[in-house]
């Protein structure tokens, strides 16, 4: 049974900045504490390598579609069944919200217990919320440059 996971949050920081930060699919281990390594191996296909409670996963996954500044999806091609997609939305010119949307198809024991309890969701909102710490220490950067 597939599951799926909803998240957003706002960020004091411009959608240039949070999307600057996600573009980079190299850079997500900084801010998804799940995700070890990104490796790029061509222009839309990606190694993700995985550390979940229990179990280390990898897979390849590609690019479905980019959209500079508004959305980047993804599903995978190798390995478990996963697709998601993150969307970057301007609140004004100093804030945005990104949304994180995940399907994804549980496997063994661990996976389907954290579908179960949420624990899953916790983790993206862990996660997101170390985006936002990130986004907003580099939007004060740009403005410190500036």
């Amino acid at each position: 049974m597939a599951s799926s996971l909803l998240e957003a949050v706002d960020i004091k920081a411009p959608v240039a900045v949070s999307w600057g930060l996600w573009e980079n699919v190299e850079r997500w281990p900084a801010f998804l504490s799940h995700v070890k390594h990104v490796q790029r191996t061509d222009e839309v296909t990606f190694v993700w390598q995985l550390a979940l409670p229990g179990v280390d996963k990898e897979f390849v996954a590609e690019l479905t579609e980019v959209v500079p500044g508004e959305r980047i999806a993804w599903r995978t091609t190798q390995g478990v069944h996963h697709a998601g997609v993150v969307t970057f939305h301007r609140l004004s010119a100093t804030e945005s919200r990104v949304t994180l949307q995940i399907e994804y198809e549980p496997e063994g024991f661990v996976e389907h217990l954290g579908a179960l309890t949420n624990l899953d969701a916790t983790l993206a909102n862990y996660d997101l919320g170390e985006f936002q710490k990130l986004a907003e220490l580099e939007a004060g950067r740009v403005r410190d440059d500036v």
